[in-house]
């Protein structure tokens, strides 16, 4: 008796630069049927541009308020870094003291000295000590001297950037209160949106859904489904050929834009 060999399908790779035309040979051989998953893409699509369109009710206001936060960041971050300069400076004042005080502990033990002075040579090395002595405390006094002037400019720089902070915290709170008002008044019609997105994103295969994100991220209007519009693709006004007018009207088939890659649906699928 003859058995049957059981031919196994090959799996075909995901590529992530899936487009509508590399997959329309298998579009169909999935659980959907053409006619359903169509379907389904449009209304997925639909989603989107619902979801888009509560984005684009923000405006700006997100971008806005991420770069008033990176500009106070920035503010703090320099405003730390003076900081820090001044706690080195003030840390270079305490150590000047500190070696002012053994300088004159050192300058005093050896004016004492120049009272037992045996001869002229010993009388030159002790007054060479002093000189260098005297020498060093100048310095030192010099170093706290110029350490507090750069300290008083430093402050100045810090109040001012304070001032901004403060200036940017306030521009931040109008900016988050206006875009939260938005977002609340809108979030019920997202969460809406989002779950009907995901519950026509599960229904796709992964290949055609990397296409769908492929061609929305590669077209300036995100609109990779679109609807015959007037004998014309609806997403790059292309004329549309009689036959392919046909294929699209019957749902059967997956009929992209020779054009622009977009796949074209009959009006009629608008439920």
């Amino acid at each position: 008796m003859a058995t049957t060999k059981k031919i196994k399908k090959v799996e075909i790779p995901i590529d992530q630069k899936e487009t509508f035309v590399s997959l329309q040979k298998n579009f169909g051989d999935t659980g959907l049927s053409v006619e359903d998953k169509l379907q389904t893409l449009y209304e997925l699509q639909e989603a989107d541009n619902a979801i888009e369109k509560i984005y684009q009710l923000r405006g700006e206001l997100p971008a806005e308020v991420a770069a008033i936060e990176d500009e106070i960041a920035t503010l703090e971050s320099k405003l730390s870094r003076l900081q820090d300069t001044c706690d080195g400076y003030e840390q270079a004042i305490e150590s000047a003291h500190s070696d002012i005080s053994d300088y004159d502990a050192d300058i005093d033990k050896y004016q004492k000295q120049l009272a037992n002075i045996a001869n002229s040579r010993e009388f030159d090395s002790i007054n060479k000590e002093l000189e260098n002595l005297n020498l060093l405390r100048l310095i030192a006094e010099k170093n706290i001297r110029e350490s507090k002037a750069a300290i008083q400019d430093r402050k100045v720089d810090m109040d001012n950037i304070r001032g901004k902070i403060e200036q940017k915290g306030l521009d931040l709170e109008v900016k988050k209160e206006e875009l939260s008002t938005i977002v609340e008044s809108t979030a019920e019609e997202e969460k809406i949106l989002t779950a009907k997105r995901a519950g026509c994103a599960i229904k796709i295969d992964e290949r055609t859904l990397i296409a769908y994100e492929r061609i929305r991220e590669s077209v300036h209007n995100r609109l990779a489904v679109v609807p015959v519009y007037e004998q014309s693709c609806g997403g790059c006004f292309s004329a549309i050929t009689p036959q392919r007018l046909l294929d699209i009207a019957s749902g059967k088939k997956l009929v992209i834009c020779e054009h622009c890659g977009r796949i074209l649906v009959h009006p009629a699928v608008k439920k």
